[in-house]
């Protein structure tokens, strides 16, 4: 098997109605990166990755830029030896992790087809299903807790509620959901939006009705995560604090957290986010699979990795929801609150783009 092309297509993808969130203006659209690799003997495999300053911190120009010169260099790898390709990807394309995620993916889903087997059995085979949260953004309380009907009405049994911009309205959003939807698991995530006594504060008032709370305080202060963690009566994830492993070994060594969300675009695609979750596992520290705004591509990826590991005891992979010209299809299923993985060979997915 050998590749001979590599093709780079940004997406512009729009969002049916802007998102508000804690740390960056109202979010209207993202960009979206496609790569497709051909091999000599005919096949096509996938990847894609998301860029956006406010959500992934790097620019859509830089990361087309990267993704092409690692379409140049893909050619030369050997698409099943991916530690090595990987590896020399990584050392051209420093700085730009999103663009790494990419080819991470289309490496991935074309070792599963030449294996003939899903990606998420070739990576571990766990399980085959996981539930996963929906998001409601940062809105006022009547239209939080109309979206979340919204959501529950197809079928999510978790939310996870947006925060960090107003501690005491995010309190009353979370209050309001819980009494509209009193079986429904809840969420809040700040955005590293509160300070230490705020996210204590709140904590202590949700106490019964959130799952976790995630990423309460600012992402450079460990030792402000750590102090919410060992006072607080809600478990607390980090998120934006994890960004490799790296960063995951200081969070598991300092145990500033009870559990780490891994997003594929933020570290660089699955073979980083396995080492996060490898980390967190020998901490004993339970892992969270998340994601941005982002196409179904990449969250088939995400849910191949979410099944593919005991230690994943969250999913969080509902970004393609509420995008109205994703030009990738799932290939998993969804019913009542669970994802379900399709057999086929690859991430399972397909892309029509014009």
């Amino acid at each position: 098997m050998q590749i001979v092309k590599a093709e780079v297509t940004p997406v512009e993808l729009s969002l049916r109605k802007p998102v508000q969130m804690a740390g960056t203006p109202m979010i209207e659209r993202v960009t979206a990166v496609f790569v497709r690799l051909e091999t000599r003997q005919g096949q096509s495999a996938w990847g894609c990755t998301v860029a956006h300053p406010g959500l992934t911190g790097e620019k859509p120009e830089a990361v087309v830029r990267a993704c092409r010169e690692c379409a140049s260099l893909a050619p030369d790898l050997h698409p099943t030896n991916i530690e090595y390709s990987l590896t020399e990807l990584a050392y051209h394309v420093k700085g730009s992790e999103s663009a790494l995620c990419a080819f991470d993916l289309a490496f991935h889903d074309l070792l599963g087809l030449a294996a003939d087997m899903p990606v998420y059995r070739i990576l571990g085979g766990y399980r085959d299903r996981i539930q996963t949260s929906a998001t409601i953004p940062i809105v006022p309380v009547e239209e939080s807790v109309e979206i979340a009907r919204s959501r529950a009405s197809l079928g999510y049994r978790m939310l996870k509620i947006k925060g960090g911009l107003d501690p005491e309205e995010d309190v009353h959003r979370v209050q309001a959901i819980h009494q509209a939807l009193p079986s429904h698991i809840l969420r809040l995530d700040a955005d590293g939006g509160y300070s230490i006594q705020e996210a204590l504060d709140i904590a202590r008032a949700l106490k019964g009705q959130l799952e976790m709370l995630e990423q309460p305080t600012s992402p450079m202060d460990l030792a402000g995560l750590s102090q919410v963690t060992k006072s607080s009566p809600v478990p607390i994830l980090a998120d934006q604090s994890v960004t490799g492993p790296a960063s995951a070994l200081d969070l598991a060594a300092s145990r500033a957290a009870n559990g780490m969300s891994i997003k594929l675009a933020t570290c660089g695609g699955l073979r980083c986010a396995r080492q996060i979750d490898a980390i967190a596992r020998a901490a004993r520290l339970a892992t969270m699979i998340s994601c941005f705004i982002e196409p179904a591509l990449l969250i088939a990826a995400g849910l191949s990795l979410a099944l593919s590991s005991p230690n994943v005891r969250y999913g969080d992979l509902d970004g393609y929801i509420d995008l109205t010209n994703d030009p990738s299809k799932p290939g998993f299923r969804f019913e009542d609150g669970w994802l379900i993985a399709s057999d086929v060979p690859g991430l399972g997915y397909s892309v029509e783009l014009g």
